[in-house]
This record gives structure tokens, sequence and C-alpha cells, in this order.
């Protein structure tokens, strides 16, 4: 799915409007439905609704979701502010209808007046302010807000929370911010809500769609993605029923060390659970018997060294090699990286250790093979680069930092981001905070090179990769609870993720 800057959420409104046809108060209306929907399946009539509506097109979404909810006997009251007396035109089309229903409450709110208190049984509505926002929000719209923030009802924002802007950091202007527990969006997610500083205010979003042109949205070009379940299944290969273990390639799992062999045992059994045919996992001398026990379906490739990797195999036998998982920043085990990214053939995925290697020998990010695969947590991307005021700017020098090494940086978080050579970025959809546990990442990089074995591309091993690594924890969350995850779970249900991104027969037939 494209996430949209909001220019360009504006043309996508103009060019439906214009080539549907369809009038913008229809297109409203299409929003509103869509919110009423949402809120009256999650609540019923018996809450009192207080609906707070600024001067714009988002005030006039509130106004007409006031009105249907009014006239499904929901008790509402609609507090209006402005204060240069101008409303858009389809705010004041909405208020006229609005005013039809006189059960409701519609009170107009001027500056220095009291602000209404908020009251725990209530559902609050925030439509004071859209995605158009320019400039902070100070004075008396301030104070609204923060009146709204300090009460204990339940909070919807309608697109987005008033005062968060969507195409740039929000956290450092001082505005006051809504801080919503549901934000109901239009057509497209926003990019703030994919970043962390501003879950806070997003709460849990909903994507509903209005019917906006697709015509306009295949042409659109944009930067940003969201992964969804029919992209995966677009990349997801068959296999063919004469296929045999070399067809899905031989992966070469670098790994391990004195008192981290669980990084070898985890990263090696996803890359096999994600398909590879055949794994050699490279280990210290030390992990031999934890490895033939832990895994026997796994060959080994014995280190020379007792504790630590410090000798290169021969990498010319192997489709894809992964290095990083637990394998520690001993000096030999620098000078054996350095030597696998001079002499490796195939784009390789680093990860962990081997990431805090490359930042500490940072002229070597330049000679990673073309296309290599980098999976930072977001401490370890700073390592890689500079360290970041906020995750705008952060994510701005991950795109750089992709077209400048040619490589794909995973970073990884609530929403992974995928950067790609050509500086386009892809945020997951899938995962949930019980894979924040030792280990999570060691199951991505084996899942990922599992793929990478099977001749995926590395955009097509990123992209799967990552939805599977969270669609396995979902799968896990749901079955034993996040609080009791741990990173072998998600091993566990990667064939339940397989699986459910394949056709049902009702969606064959």
């Amino acid at each position: 799915m494209k996430i949209l800057p909001v220019d360009k959420i504006r043309e996508a409104d103009a060019f439906t409007i214009l080539n549907e046809p369809v009038e913008s108060i229809e297109l409203m209306e299409r929003a509103a439905r869509a919110c009423f929907k949402w809120i009256k399946k999650r609540t019923n009539s018996s809450q009192p609704v207080k609906v707070f509506c600024g001067p714009g097109n988002n005030g006039g979404d509130g106004l007409a979701i006031a009105r249907l909810l009014a006239k499904n006997y929901f008790e509402v009251q609609v507090f209006i502010f402005q204060p240069s007396g101008k409303f858009s035109n389809d705010f004041i089309t909405n208020l006229d209808q609005l005013k039809q229903y006189p059960e409701v409450s519609i009170i107009q709110l001027n500056e220095g007046d009291k602000i209404p208190e908020i009251h725990k049984n209530e559902l609050v509505i925030d439509a004071i302010l859209g995605s158009g926002l320019t400039k902070p929000v100070q004075g008396y719209i301030a104070q609204i807000i923060r009146q709204i923030n300090s009460g204990e009802s339940i909070t919807i924002s309608i697109d987005v929370p008033s005062g968060l802007f969507c195409d740039e950091n929000s956290s450092a202007t001082n505005g006051a911010i809504i801080e919503a527990d549901y934000t109901l969006t239009f057509q497209f997610p926003k990019l703030a809500f994919l970043l962390p500083e501003n879950d806070q205010y997003v709460g849990q979003w909903e994507i509903l769609p209005i019917g906006l042109s697709q015509a306009f949205v295949d042409g659109v070009s944009v930067q940003d993605y969201l992964i969804g379940k029919e992209d995966c299944r677009l990349l997801l290969k068959t296999r063919n029923k004469f296929a045999h273990k070399g067809t899905f390639g031989h992966a070469l799992n670098i790994s391990g060390s004195y008192g981290k062999m669980g990084a070898a045992v985890l990263s090696s059994k996803a890359c096999l659970r994600s398909g590879a045919g055949l794994v050699t996992c490279h280990i210290p001398k030390l992990g031999y018997q934890i490895l033939q026990t832990a895994i026997p379906e796994c060959m080994l490739s014995i280190d020379e060294n007792e504790h630590f990797f410090g000798s290169v195999p021969d990498l010319e036998f192997y489709n894809a090699i992964g290095v990083g998982p637990g394998i520690g920043m001993e000096k030999q085990t620098q000078n054996a990286l350095k030597l696998i990214i001079q002499n490796s053939s195939v784009p390789l995925i680093l990860d962990a250790d081997a990431i805090n290697i490359l930042g500490e020998n940072k002229t070597w990010i330049s000679f990673l093979p073309p296309d290599s695969i980098l999976t930072p947590h977001p401490k370890e991307f700073e390592r890689l680069a500079v360290k970041t005021k906020n995750n705008f700017e952060r994510l701005s020098l991950q795109r750089e930092f992709s077209i400048k090494n040619n490589v794909y940086v995973i970073v990884k978080g609530a929403h992974t981001c995928i950067s790609t050579p050509k500086g386009k970025c892809f945020f997951n959809s899938t995962g949930n905070p019980g894979m924040a546990t030792a280990g999570s990442g060691d199951v991505l990089t084996g899942i990922i090179l599992g793929l990478l074995a099977q001749s995926y591309t590395s955009f097509g091993a990123c992209i799967l990769g990552v939805y599977l690594h969270g669609l396995a924890g979902d799968i896990a969350a749901e079955k034993i609870s996040p609080e009791s995850m741990i990173a072998g779970d998600i091993i566990k249900n990667l064939g339940n993720a397989f699986k459910s991104l394949k056709p049902t027969s009702e969606e064959n037939d």
C-alpha cells in the first residue's frame, strides 16, 4: 500500500472529485459514514459523545459524524471553535444539516470561554484540525487539546490527531497535540503513524476506505509503502513437484561464540524453517555438540578457534551467506568479516555484531557486495551512521545510507522499516510487542537468509522475510500472549505464517 504525503492526498481528493465525478460534500459524507460505522460497532447509544470541531473540512467530518450519531439516538454535544469566524463551504453545509436535529447541543467556543469538562464515561471525537496543519498549535485551541488529554475518556481522532504533523517531526515544536486512543484515517496511513515518537498521539490507528480514485493511486509516485498481505502473496514462490533440496539453495550461517551459541541455534533453525534446502552453520569449536543436538538437520563448518569465529570457510559453495548473530567483537572476528566482505560473490546479510564491527570500521561499508542486507536495531544503525534527533531524521538518513552504499537496510522496530538502494522505504504491518525479546532478531536474520538461499532477490527476501517474521509473531501472541513469548515461538509458527499467505480453497474458487 502506498503512503501518500499530504499534498498527494489532496491531489487524490481533487482527482476523485473531478473524474468520478463526485461532489466534495459527498466525499466527506463517505468519510463520515465510514467513521460512524466503526464507532457504532464498538460502542452504544448509552455513551454520551462530545465532538470538537475546527473550522475546516476536518471539522466538517466531525459535524457529519455527529449527525449520523444523533440519527441513531446517541446523546451528542458539538463544540465549534473558529477565531476568525470563517468556515469551509462543506463545513457550513454539514452544520446546516446538523441543525435539523434539535436534540444535538451545538456550542460555539470563543477565545477565553470556559473549556468544557471531559467526563470519564464520555466518548470524545477530535475533529479540530486535520492533515493540513502548517504550524504548531498554541493559544486557546492548545488549551482545548490539553483539556481533552487530561480527561479519562476515550478519544477518537478523525483522520489525524489534531496538532500532529503528518510528514515531518512534531515532537520538537512544543505545540499541543491530541493524545488519541484511536485514529480513524482515510484511505492511506500517514507517515507519522509509523514512527515511534508519535505512538502516544496516534494510539491504535485504522485505515478506512472512502473510495478515492484507484487510477490516481496506481499512477502516483511515492517514496514510502506499507507492506500488506497481498504484496507478500505476489512474492511467494510456488514449489515444483520435482524440486529437490538443491533446488532451494545452500545457506551459510556464520554465528555464535562463547556464551552466545543460542544465536546460532535460533538463526539456523529459522533458516531451515523458511525453506532453505541446505543450511551450514559455521561455528567455533565449543558449539559442535550444541548445534548437532539442537538442530540435527543443520550441517556444521567448524572454526579453528575454540570460542569465536576467526577463520573464513570456502564461500564458493553457498547461494547465500549470513554473518553476525552472536559472533562477538574479537579482533580475529573483525579481520575474518573483512575477508568475507572482500571475497563474497553474493549479497550478504549482516546482523548484530557484524553490524557493530562495521560501525567501528566504516570504510569497509563501501566494499559490501551490491544488494547486501543489514538488519540493525535503531542503536546499531546509529553506530553505522550518526545519532539523529528524531525518527524523521533517522528515516531520511537511512534512505540516504541505502542509496549511497547500494544496500538494503532493515531498521527493526514496531513498524520495521526497509530502505532500498533506490531510496524507497517499506514499513511492516505485522508484529507485536511480544517480539521484543532476546533472539527475535536472530530469527529474522535466519528467515531472510533462507529466502536468499532460495533465489529470492534481496528486495523480495527483505519484504517477505520481515512480514513473515511479524506474522509468525502475531500467531504466537494469539496462542500464548505477548508477555509469554520467546524467540523460539516465532520459529514454531513460521509454518502457519507461510500457510496464511497461500490462497484458501474458497479464494481459489
